[in-house]
């Protein structure tokens, strides 16, 4: 089954048809970073992907220090 999550960037609205399982977290994250109700400038897009990614480096480095731990 799909779902659709529709989020507004720079006043043009994008709707994305996700699988439920992936669009209930993917919402959820998107309530975190945007406004799913109205518009959202670059900024506020960009602002995100450099606060997603660095939780992505984050996670990384967490990893690598846990699987060092387990090498020893």
């Amino acid at each position: 089954m799909s779902k659709k999550v529709s989020l507004t960037v720079n006043r043009s609205r994008f709707d994305i048809d996700l699988d439920d399982a992936f669009a209930d977290f993917l919402l959820n994250q998107l309530e975190k970073d945007f406004k799913l109700d109205g518009n959202n400038d670059l900024k506020v897009l960009l602002q995100a992907y450099v606060k997603k990614n660095y939780e992505l480096f984050e996670q990384d480095r967490k990893i690598v220090k846990l699987l060092e731990t387990l090498e020893t």
